[in-house]
């Protein structure tokens, strides 16, 4: 009887919770706009041909449009099949900008800390007299998101959150002037709790204490409005663009990264979210593999200014962003280990930084290259990388989930598996669980660790933030903790690729639609 009322307790929470009623509420808007044009094009024979003119003006838009080919098609089948809906359709929701009110603010931002961020020339000549291939990279880092990469930072890799967790609370409660918190996910339990009682006593001591976490990312886990119970602990704290349920592409661009700064020169990202499977505190799908990445030195100014950036945007609060230098609560000097460069991803512009930071280590690729990543839902360029280094004789080897957490997620990253095995590439199943981890190293010289996963999403919609590492110790640490996860996985074969008819037709028609999902 007591099982029965706590089932039933779970279904009256789940059937009024925030996600339920944003899902009916969109569900209503889509019918209802479906059923507007269908009966207004009967109406009138001239109302239906504005419709397909607009459908064809559409197609011709989008063919040149300077865009991803797969995002291309992906819209012009739905309009040239549904050609009373798609034209409409498209216009309303087409455009995979933000909206105008964001990008203004953002920009805004952008510009007034563009000078905040100097590149060394010291600092590039060295690298250049050291490795060329390298510069360039760390280069176009620069030139794109105008962070720039440093010496005088140590860099300290984690390979789980349960490994990343009590650091975390450590060197919390050292702060003595601010915390910035940046996070696309956080939840109620363990992880999450012991943090925010540090945060509390911190916020009570007087330290400017901030949190941004992501409107969607929250959307099932924490209560509504979350951000109101965090001012009135003395945390300042927002929702990123706060999830209204109307049918709009606008909701679509997450806050995706996860930061951590403390005093202006400790920083935390990585792929950890503040929940408790992040640190296997829980088990959701198998044994949760992440990865965290903590710094040190000059470096994590970068992942200051990034925070201030979208904090400011959306909250102006700090005319003088100087005061939260790297060096202005830390005396000493600080230790060097090898290059580090954080950088941020934006869907503001048209300029894909995750993916051709990946794409410029792959190429450059002349030994081996590993990777993890969750998701492998990828577009003709990256595939086309891919295959290209394994056939020149580079060790191409990435790591995808065991156990999903989204299975037509999974299904999809399964339907590129035979064109990159076939091509050279050795691909593995992490066969205990999960894998949340975002990190690329290569050839023993260059690393990242972030939160960009390999899809559409993530490349092209999300706010993201990476690290580029070029002769830090991180990079021996993430191939070591490569070659002992491949232990543990189980290699895909080309026999491993052939699937059954019924499951062929619906991957190929969920890669056609992938840019969209």
């Amino acid at each position: 009887m007591k099982r029965v009322k706590e089932v039933g307790v779970k279904l009256l929470k789940l059937m009024f919770s925030r996600l339920v009623i944003v899902g009916i509420i969109l569900a209503l808007q889509v019918g209802w706009f479906v059923l507007f044009l269908v009966k207004l094009s009967q109406y009138s024979a001239i109302i239906s041909l504005l419709f397909n003119v607009l459908s064809i003006i559409a197609v011709l838009y989008i063919v040149n449009k300077q865009d991803n080919p797969a995002y291309k098609l992906a819209w012009v089948v739905p309009i040239l099949y549904f050609p009373l809906l798609g034209g409409l359709l498209y216009a309303s929701m087409g455009n995979k900008q933000p909206s105008r009110k964001l990008r203004a603010k953002l920009d805004k931002q952008y510009q007034i800390t563009k000078p905040l961020l100097i590149q060394s020339d010291e600092v590039i000549k060295e690298i250049q007299e050291s490795n060329k291939q390298v510069a360039l990279q760390s280069t176009y880092i620069h030139k794109v998101t105008n962070f720039p990469i440093y010496k005088n930072t140590v860099a300290e890799y984690y390979k789980s959150g349960e490994e990343n967790f009590p650091v975390i609370l450590e060197e919390l409660k050292k702060a003595k002037h601010y915390i910035f918190l940046e996070y696309f996910i956080i939840e109620e339990g363990k992880m999450w709790d012991s943090i925010l009682e540090i945060l509390e006593q911190k916020a009570k001591e007087g330290l400017d204490v901030r949190l941004i976490y992501d409107d969607f990312g929250c959307l099932t886990t924490l209560p509504y409005p979350y951000y109101q119970k965090m001012q009135k602990m003395g945390i300042k704290c927002f929702a990123f663009n706060p999830y209204i349920p109307i049918f709009s592409v606008a909701m679509n661009h997450r806050d995706h990264r996860k930061i951590l700064v403390i005093d202006g020169h400790t920083a935390f990202t990585g792929g950890i979210n503040l929940a408790d499977e992040y640190i296997n505190h829980i088990e959701r799908f198998g044994y949760w593999k992440d990865a965290g990445l903590m710094l040190k030195g000059e470096a994590v100014w970068n992942f200051t200014i990034m925070f201030l950036q979208t904090w400011n945007a959306m909250l102006p609060t700090d005319k003088d962003i100087s005061i939260f230098y790297p060096h202005i609560h830390f005396e000493d000097i600080f230790e060097s280990d090898g290059f580090i460069q954080p950088y941020g991803d934006t869907p503001l512009d048209q300029e894909v930084v995750g993916e051709n930071v990946y794409l410029n280590m792959i190429n450059g690729a002349t030994k081996y290259i590993y990777m993890y990543t969750p998701y492998l839902i990828i577009d003709n360029e990256m595939i086309t990388a891919l295959c290209l280094a394994a056939k020149k004789g580079v060790d191409v080897r990435i790591v995808t989930p065991g156990i999903p957490d989204k299975k037509y997620a999974f299904w999809l990253t399964q339907s590129y598996y035979g064109q990159l095995v076939r091509a050279g590439v050795k691909i593995f199943e992490y066969t205990p669980g999960f894998i949340h981890s975002k990190c690329f190293v290569c050839d023993d010289e260059v690393a990242t660790v972030g939160t960009i996963n390999m899809d559409y999403r993530s490349l092209y919609l999300h706010f993201e933030c990476g690290v580029f590492l070029y002769g830090s110790k991180v990079v021996k640490q993430v191939k070591e903790d490569a070659l002992e996860v491949f232990k543990v996985c189980k290699q895909i074969t080309i026999e491993d690729c052939n699937r059954r008819l019924p499951m062929r037709l619906v991957q190929a028609v969920l890669r056609l639609f992938a840019p969209l999902m």
